[in-house]
């Protein structure tokens, strides 16, 4: 019994936090996008005071994290955490036609995250990187093989224009601050398994791509 209060009470902590217009606009962005503050404050039109209270509201209740970038150590960036919305719900985005996910070296994070978009979509997905590796990361081809996505056959290549027929998904904080990136574009935060020397770390991020996709996408 105590256990079902507890967790009735947590689950009226988040429906609380949600009931302001500005902080479900802030969960509606994050949805699909990790973003800067700066970024929401002129997305939503919130004033830097009012948006960094509604961030505290949020965080207090366990619904974001903010975090370094792995790129620009000086900026900070807006994580959804999805557990809490689970039960609670989220606006479900549809498929752009073709998308095109891009990292530093397109060797693990994109390629990854394009093999699964196909699978779980349907859709045309493709990868590129700002300075693409001369392979594939090899634990990237097993944590795909393990999810049932082959790699065996995908090479990195570099990142071209015309970008604007195409939904441009960075998942890579260096490629993100680097490119400029224009507004309509998602940004997913990733940590780069390759450095984590782990195999578990490209697991990791296979997990976080699929929950990305395979609950907000349709």
């Amino acid at each position: 019994m105590a256990v079902m209060e507890a967790d009735r009470a947590k689950r009226s902590r988040v429906h609380a936090a949600l009931s302001d217009a500005s902080r479900l606009a802030i969960v509606d962005e994050l949805s699909l996008s990790d973003r800067a503050p700066s970024e929401l404050a002129a997305r939503l039109g919130l004033a830097g005071n009012l948006l960094a209270h509604h961030l505290d509201v949020l965080e207090q209740v366990g619904l974001i994290v903010r975090f370094e970038s792995s790129g620009d150590r000086r900026r900070r960036y807006v994580r959804l955490d999805r557990q809490p919305l689970h039960a609670l719900g989220l606006p479900i985005a549809s498929a752009p036609s073709s998308v095109l996910f891009v990292c530093t070296h397109n060797s693990a994070r994109s390629q990854l995250a394009s093999a699964l978009w196909k699978e779980r979509i349907g859709t045309p997905a493709s990868s590129a990187g700002t300075h693409p590796a001369d392979r594939v990361h090899p634990d990237a081809v097993a944590a795909g093989a393990r999810l049932g996505l082959d790699l065996s056959h995908a090479a990195p290549s570099l990142i071209a224009g015309p970008l604007h027929t195409v939904q441009v998904v960075t998942v890579c904080d260096r490629a993100y601050e680097e490119l400029d990136p224009d507004p309509s574009w998602w940004h997913w935060s990733l940590p780069d398994p390759v450095e984590a020397d782990d195999p578990r770390a490209f697991d990791a991020v296979l997990a976080d791509l699929d929950s990305r996709i395979s609950t907000h996408i349709t």
